[in-house]
């Protein structure tokens, strides 16, 4: 069996490459999309809505394929915004220094590309649809509630309150309403992420690609996730996830998304935006378990 998860094309050109070279331990960058050379369009954009995304990059493409490419990242913000405000990014021995035409991020991000002048405004455009428990399949722990995640014999992955606060926090608020509703001490969870344990796994840079890896490797036993997330993962890897709804109570703690132009956006950003408010666009992300606010 594979050490690690495989993961299939993203691109805006639905057809396979003639070749992808990559060594998944060592040398791979799953959140750099497209040919940022010949690529018409640029879009940075928080990554854990990338599969929804990527359809919508697809059909724009379609509509006007003189665009000839969109290079796109999906990588936590704090990544994008620091290749938008140093002007490059070294992956590797790769630098890149393609800029975008148009931002994606929680608007406390854009609130702050506002006011450094990067863009002149941003509106929402989408939100998440609340939190699950991703799982092994089969669920081997039988993993149903906060109070088996508490257990134990349970490792639970959760992403870095640092490189990623966006879904930290939101995940975080997700668990509290959790031991609410289980009336729990008010102080459980607080406990809960702050031990030092080999039970607790926080994420290092990318959580959506890590969580479901840890899962994978053994490492963890359940991860709480963006619903969008663990129907995305039970989608292509099947035979590896499953996820346990949370209800109501999952739901309460969810993330918006807006989107903005950067300065003059190119030849393509004003189009992209106003294709990203109809209604194909509705559809793509219903599709794949996020809504309009």
């Amino acid at each position: 069996m594979s050490n690690s998860l495989n993961w299939p094309l993203e691109a805006t050109c639905a057809t396979e490459p003639k070749q992808r070279w990559s060594q998944p331990e060592s040398n791979i960058c799953l959140d750099f999309h497209g040919d940022p050379v010949t690529a018409g369009l640029v879009v940075f954009s928080d990554g854990n809505h990338h599969m929804a995304l990527e359809a919508c990059l697809q059909s724009f493409r379609q509509r006007h394929p003189e665009v000839v490419d969109i290079f796109y990242a999906t990588t936590p913000p704090s990544v994008i915004v620091k290749l938008l405000t140093n002007g490059q990014l070294v992956l590797g021995n790769l630098t890149l220094s393609r800029l975008p035409n148009v931002f994606i991020s929680p608007p406390r991000i854009l609130d702050n590309l506002q006011a450094e002048g990067h863009v002149d405004s941003h509106k929402a455009f989408m939100q998440s649809s609340g939190n699950v428990l991703l799982v092994r399949k089969g669920n081997p722990k039988e993993i149903h509630s906060i109070t088996d995640l508490l257990r134990d014999d349970v490792r639970f992955f959760i992403s870095n309150p640092v490189t990623e606060k966006a879904s930290y926090k939101v995940y975080e608020k997700t668990l509290h309403n959790l031991a609410q509703e289980a009336k729990l001490a008010p102080e459980t969870i607080d406990n809960f992420l702050s031990q030092s344990s080999d039970r607790l796994i926080f994420g290092k840079r990318i959580h959506h690609r890590e969580a479901p890896q840890c899962l994978f490797d053994g490492k963890a036993d359940v991860a709480v996730v963006y619903y969008h997330l663990a129907l995305r993962y039970t989608r292509i890897f099947p035979e590896h996830f499953e996820f346990i709804q949370l209800g109501n109570v999952g739901n309460r703690a969810v993330t918006p998304y807006h989107i903005g132009v950067v300065g003059s956006g190119g030849k393509w950003g004003e189009a992209f935006i106003e294709y990203m408010f109809s209604d194909k666009v509705t559809q793509h992300y219903a599709e794949h378990g996020l809504q309009r606010p």
